[in-house]
C-alpha cells in the first residue's frame, strides 16, 4: 500500500472526527472489581444473575453474549448508558452515555449502583473502588468466553515467545486485565487544540499520578499505581508507542500521524475470527503480503495466514494516557479506579482542566517544582507512582502546584454554572496532604488495620 493511501485512511479515521461540528459531551466509563467478602473467588454465576436482575430493573436490551449465552453487555437506548464486564465477571464497568452534566452522569451512576450493591451485599458481595481487585490472587482470573477477551488473554499470554527475542521487561500476571479496573473519561477535542491538548495533558501526568494512584500490588510494595507498569511490562507494551505517554513532544498534526503509523497493529478479524499475532507496525503492516497468526476453531488454536486489508486499521487497538479515538474524543485512560464517594473526580479533574487548556499550558510550560531538575515528564510520572516522592522536589512548592492545578480546573468547571467543582473537593485534600487512595490505604494496613476495612470503605457512596 502507498504511504499517502495510508496516510489519509488515519487522517479520515483520527483527525477529520475532531474538525465536525458537533455539541460537547462528556462520556465517561468506571470500572469496579467484584469482591467476595467471604475471601473466596468470585461465583460467577452469581454475578451474571445479578446483571440479569440489573437488565429487567432498568429494562437494558441485550447488547453482547458470551458463548455460553450469557449476556456480557446490555445498554439503555435513550441514555446510551452500559453495563458490561471488563476482561472478566470479577470486574463490572458502567458506562455513562453521553452528557453535559456531571452532576446528572453522577446521579445516574449512583442509581445503578446502588442497586447493584444492594443486590451484591445480600449474598456477601460487594462492589468497590480500587483500580486492582483486592482479591486479585483468590478469583479465577478467566477471561469472558466470548471472541474479543478469549484472543485478548490469548496475546498477553503470547510474551514467553519473545522474553529472549526484544529488549523488554515482562512481568509474570499476563492475566492481569481481569483484574485491574480503571476511571475514564472521554472528551470531544477540535481540530485547532489537538496537539496542544495532548500535549499539556501529557504535561500533567505526573501530577495525575499523586493525587489518583489507586492500584497496590503486594509485589511491588513501593508502587502506588501498579496499573500502568502491568500494561507497559506485557504484551500490550511490546510495542511502547501502544502505551503510556508519548516519547516525544508532538509538533503537528503530521507529526501526529507519523506517531500512529509507528503504533502497532496485534489482531484483526476473519470469518468471524479474531486473530492475533506478533505485533507489527501499522507502517509495516500494510507492506505485508501476507501475516501469520492464531485463531481458536473452538478447540484449539491453529496457525492461519492472511492478507491486511485497509480494513484492519479497525482493530488498531492502543492504550495512551491520552488516546485519540476515531469519535473526535480523547480518551484519558491513566487513572485508577477511585473510592466510590470520590467516583466522579477523574471525571470532574479533566473537564474542568479541558476548559482552561491554555491556562494550564502556562502553568506546565514555567513550571519548576517538578520540570527544573533534568527528568522528562515520563521518568516524573514514574517517580510520582511511587510511594517515596524523589528528594529533589520540594514538599511545600509541590503541594502549592497541585492546589494551583486543582484551582484551574474549578476555575473551568464554575464557567460551566452547573456547581460541578464541588466534585474536586476531595483532591484538594489529598494535595494538602501528598496522598492518594492507595498511600491511605497501606499506611492503614502498615498499622494493623484489615484489608476489608478498605474494601468496605472505598464502596461507600
Amino acid at each position: 500500500m502507498r504511504d499517502d493511501k495510508l496516510s489519509c485512511a488515519l487522517f479520515d479515521k483520527y483527525i477529520a472526527p475532531t474538525k465536525r461540528k458537533r455539541e460537547s459531551s462528556i462520556g465517561i466509563e468506571i470500572e469496579l472489581p467484584v469482591v467476595n467478602l467471604s475471601g473466596e473467588a468470585v461465583n460467577e454465576g452469581l454475578v451474571i444473575s445479578i446483571a440479569d436482575k440489573f437488565r429487567e430493573r432498568f429494562s437494558f436490551s441485550v447488547s453482547e453474549r458470551d458463548d455460553d449465552g450469557n449476556v456480557n453487555s446490555m445498554s439503555d437506548k435513550s441514555s446510551g448508558d452500559n453495563l458490561s464486564f471488563d476482561c472478566s465477571y470479577s470486574n463490572l464497568e458502567l458506562s455513562l452515555g453521553k452528557g453535559d452534566d456531571l452532576n446528572e452522569i453522577h446521579e445516574r451512576f449512583i442509581k445503578y449502583y446502588s442497586y447493584l450493591q444492594g443486590e451484591l451485599l445480600a449474598k456477601g458481595y460487594t462492589l468497590t473502588g480500587m483500580g486492582i481487585n483486592p482479591h486479585y490472587n483468590i478469583n479465577h482470573n478467566k477471561p469472558v468466553p466470548n471472541e474479543r477477551y478469549r484472543m485478548l488473554y490469548h496475546y498477553l499470554h503470547s510474551y514467553h515467545k519473545y522474553e529472549n527475542g526484544i529488549e523488554h521487561r515482562f512481568h509474570n500476571r499476563p492475566d492481569f486485565g481481569t483484574f485491574t479496573s480503571a476511571s475514564q473519561v472521554q472528551l470531544d477535542v477540535y481540530y485547532d487544540e489537538l496537539i496542544d491538548t495532548l500535549s499539556v495533558f501529557g504535561a500533567a501526568e505526573p501530577y495525575k499520578a499523586l493525587i489518583f494512584a489507586n492500584s497496590y500490588l503486594p509485589e511491588f510494595p513501593k508502587l502506588l499505581c501498579a496499573r500502568n507498569m502491568l500494561w507497559e511490562r506485557s504484551m500490550q507494551g511490546f510495542n511502547p508507542h501502544n502505551v503510556g505517554m508519548f516519547s516525544q513532544k508532538l509538533c503537528g498534526v503530521d507529526e501526529l500521524l507519523e506517531y500512529i503509523k509507528s503504533q502497532s497493529v496485534y489482531c484483526t478479524m476473519r470469518e468471524g475470527k479474531y486473530i492475533d499475532f506478533r505485533p507489527v507496525s501499522v507502517r509495516d503492516f500494510f507492506t505485508l503480503d501476507k501475516v501469520s497468526g492464531e485463531y481458536f476453531d473452538g478447540a484449539g488454536y491453529k496457525e492461519t495466514f492472511f492478507v491486511p486489508e485497509l480494513s484492519d486499521l479497525e482493530y488498531l487497538r492502543t492504550f495512551k494516557f491520552e488516546d485519540l479515538t476515531f469519535r473526535g474524543t480523547i480518551e484519558y485512560r491513566s487513572s485508577c479506579t477511585q473510592p466510590i464517594k470520590d467516583v466522579m473526580t477523574v471525571a470532574a479533574f479533566h473537564t474542568g482542566l479541558a476548559g482552561r487548556l491554555y491556562e494550564l499550558k502556562e502553568l506546565l510550560d514555567n513550571d519548576k517544582v517538578i520540570y527544573s531538575h533534568g527528568y522528562s515528564a515520563y521518568e516524573l510520572q514514574n517517580m510520582l507512582s511511587y510511594r517515596e516522592l524523589p528528594q529533589f522536589i520540594d514538599k511545600t512548592l509541590l503541594k502549592g502546584q497541585l492546589k494551583s492545578i486543582l484551582d484551574i480546573a474549578a476555575k473551568g468547571l464554575k464557567m460551566r454554572g452547573k456547581n460541578e467543582e464541588r466534585l474536586l473537593e476531595p483532591l484538594y485534600e489529598r494535595a494538602e496532604r501528598l496522598t492518594n487512595p492507595a498511600k491511605r490505604m497501606v499506611e492503614g494496613i502498615e498499622r494493623g488495620e484489615d484489608l476489608r476495612k478498605y474494601i468496605e470503605e472505598y464502596s461507600e457512596k
